[in-house]
């Protein structure tokens, strides 16, 4: 039975220095599409992972089906055939793949932006294109050809067949849901006025089940009037559902499913916890803060996730990936959608101060508000100061942290070419021989590094160039062996996605390091 989603790690650890877990692992990354097997397990497709995953409802045993860095990237839905091939929608690379009963797995088709909801129906395939006129089609089993249904939908997501034999699927930026015949026709909207509906599935007794991604709400919906009923207002983030005989099970972004028991009546399956995660940042209010994608946390002293805010929260910024505090409970954070902004969660507003960037990554704000951020994309380092933004090093391969030294210089991990380096006026080595450096931070003249490549947090005191490896055997990056295919992200939700071990240092010393292999925080502190 898998606990985690990392195999077992056994770190070590410097003189002086001990590692524990801030948070528990996640066993999964982030739960998406939910489908019933053949074999009755529940088969739960994960797009940050690109992973496929089956729960034994029995047992609590999950196996992983599609491993990260297989053959299916980003699958973000799953259905089956009556041949037992599972068919996964692979919404960041614009594909529809099958796998097989006998497990070898081919690409149906490769030219489906944002393809996602997908069922299959008397051995008939579904799929539609989760994106502002998207299509909804079906698809030859054997040869992916199409006949198109509807075009230009508001992003349709995860749809059903129901017992009178219609296609029943949610329109996302509508906030509504709709029907077809499966030969084509005029649809018919079935609910409106929602929490935006992202997934539909029928009960047993011939009900429509709705989860809403915004509201957190599951609704039972009386396809022929209309009527509503809440059977569970839960976290918003829900993202899809299924049914094993009578039993309703619910996923969330977070990798949390929830058995629906009746109505107002919940279980927890399988618990939440972070997707990677990414940046770290003590607050002015001295507590942690956690980027995670989709959402941002704060760690209470339980070691409880506390969300601030999340995708579909007033005024969230976006996918956050970079982090740093600055007066007024506001952080500036850089987004994967290529944005520079000053967040305001309590006031739920976000202030953009720049964009347009390739993929963002670490972000510092310095003296004069000065504010320095990496744009891996193209390997430039920029500083930004009100009035206007220079170009601090070019050329660079793939800089990913930041952070400002004793000297007001600006480091930037160089993790394609294994350094940290001082940017600004010239570009000069400051630690090298690194394997992948990401996240980097500097307190009382020593600068922390993690590197992720060799699953290790360097200290060096930037006055004698001494360097220690504080812990090493990190679950940070991927497992040895495993090389994931890049995410290509899912406009306008998110640009690309990737991995960015972040660290940050508390007030008493203690390091927080982002162990995105496993998805948890870890503290390194002194003994």
């Amino acid at each position: 039975m898998t606990q985690s989603r990392y195999p077992e790690w056994t770190p070590a650890t410097a003189d002086g220095w001990r590692v524990e877990r801030l948070t528990a692992p996640s066993r999964l990354f982030g739960a998406n599409g939910l489908r019933t097997g053949p074999d009755g397990r529940v088969y739960v497709a994960q797009v940050t992972g690109s992973q496929i995953s089956a729960l034994d409802l029995g047992s609590g045993d999950l196996d992983t089906v599609s491993a990260k860095g297989g053959d299916i990237v980003a699958p973000d839905d799953v259905a089956f055939d009556g041949d037992g091939n599972l068919f996964a929608t692979e919404v960041m690379d614009g594909r529809v793949s099958v796998r097989e009963a006998s497990g070898r797995t081919r690409v149906l088709r490769d030219d489906l932006p944002c393809a996602n909801g997908i069922t299959v129906h008397q051995d008939r395939l579904f799929v539609n294109e989760c994106r502002d006129g998207g299509r909804l089609m079906e698809l030859d089993r054997g040869t992916g050809a199409e006949r198109i249904l509807l075009e230009n939908l508001p992003s349709p997501n995860a749809m059903d067949v129901g017992p009178d034999g219609l296609l029943y699927y949610p329109l996302m930026t509508a906030n509504e849901i709709w029907r077809i015949d499966l030969n084509g026709g005029e649809p018919q909207r079935v609910a409106a006025d929602l929490g935006v509906p992202d997934a539909v599935k029928f009960d047993p007794q011939g009900n429509l089940v709705s989860t809403q991604v915004a509201s957190g709400q599951v609704l039972r919906i009386d396809p022929r009037s209309g009527e509503k009923t809440l059977l569970a207002q839960l976290n918003p983030g829900l993202d899809n559902l299924t049914f094993v005989g009578d039993r309703l099970f619910v996923s969330n972004f977070t990798g949390e499913i929830t058995e629906i028991l009746g109505v107002g009546q919940t279980r927890a399956l399988l618990a939440g916890g972070l997707n990677w995660p990414l940046d770290l940042a003590v607050g002015a209010d001295g507590r942690l803060y956690v980027a995670d994608g989709t959402y941002f946390y704060t760690v209470g002293d339980d070691g409880a996730l506390h969300t601030v805010g999340m995708l579909f929260s007033p005024g969230y910024p976006g996918f956050l990936r970079g982090l740093a505090p600055v007066d007024g409970g506001a952080f500036v954070v850089a987004t994967s959608g290529g944005q520079i902004g000053r967040y305001r969660p309590a006031d739920g507003e976000t202030d953009y101060l720049a964009d347009g960037f390739d993929q963002l990554y670490g972000v510092a704000v310095g003296a004069d508000e000065k504010i320095v951020f990496a744009e891996l994309g193209t390997g430039r380092v920029h500083a930004l100061r009100p009035g206007g933004s220079a170009v601090l090093a070019s050329d660079l391969r793939a800089p990913v942290g930041v952070a400002f030294g004793p000297d007001g210089r600006a480091l930037v991990a160089e993790s394609g070419a294994g350094r940290v380096v001082a940017v600004g006026g010239g570009t000069e080595t400051v630690v090298d021989g690194l394997q992948r450096p990401q996240g980097i931070a500097v307190a009382d003249g020593v600068l922390y590094i993690v590197d992720a490549g060799a699953k290790e947090v360097v200290a060096v005191d930037l006055t004698t160039n001494t360097r220690t490896t504080i812990a090493s055997g990190l679950p940070v990056g991927p497992p040895a062996g495993v090389e994931p295919k890049p995410l290509k992200g899912m406009p306008p939700f998110s640009g690309p996605q990737g991995p960015f071990a972040g660290i940050t240092v508390g007030r008493d010393g203690t390091l927080y390091v982002s162990a995105d292999g496993e998805g948890s925080v870890l503290a390194l502190r002194r003994t």
